[in-house]
């Protein structure tokens, strides 16, 4: 049995001059970060240089012996890359969710950490907006979007939970969204800052 060697144990190694070590890391991590920069910035070229440019500044910061979150790797290069999304869409002027395709994402600015305190207020009423709006949606609906946005599940586990097929879960995930979008309309809901 293989024994799994912590992120900071690699990160100790890395500073000490063994590069093996951060290829663990990368592996280890590519896709929960391709997917957390997937899922705002829905492009995959566009995720493949964000994920490079993260490492890029996660080895100058680990070089330069700047680091000291000890035991929260992966939380810090999380970190990095939402600041690198965040100025990605400072640069070309528009926020993810302005984009109107099918894939449209209303929850992008869900998750963000880091906010001043007027962009937080902004963030919480937006949050409370949204909720809101969610529970007018039909119950089918409120519990496909509960289980797929604060519970993390894949559509196979809201599948499996509430016995219903893959394709009937991402039917009410589309309805809901579609929906949501309506309801956003209709009461000229802002969701953004």
């Amino acid at each position: 049995m293989e024994v799994q060697i912590e992120d900071s144990q690699l990160v100790s190694h890395y500073i000490q001059g063994d590069e093996r070590a951060m290829a663990v890391l990368i592996n280890r991590h590519n896709s929960r970060l391709t997917g957390f920069i997937y899922s705002k910035v829905n492009d995959r070229e566009l995720t493949e240089d964000i994920f490079q440019d993260t490492f890029i500044k996660v080895i100058r910061t680990l070089k330069r012996g700047a680091y000291n979150e000890e035991g929260k790797f992966l939380p810090w290069v999380m970190r990095i890359a939402h600041n690198l999304i965040i100025d990605h869409f400072r640069k070309n002027n528009r926020m993810p969710m302005f984009n109107a395709t099918e894939s449209y994402n209303i929850f992008a600015m869900m998750n963000d950490d880091g906010l001043n305190a007027e962009k937080q207020l902004i963030k919480n009423q937006i949050d409370s907006d949204l909720l809101n709006l969610i529970k007018e949606l039909p119950d089918d609906q409120q519990e496909v979007l509960h289980m797929r946005l604060y519970k993390d599940m894949s559509f196979k586990e809201i599948s499996d939970n509430t016995g219903v097929s893959i394709n009937t879960a991402l039917g009410r995930m589309r309805y809901a969204l579609i929906n949501l979008r309506k309801l956003v309309e209709a009461n000229n809901i802002v969701l953004t800052n």
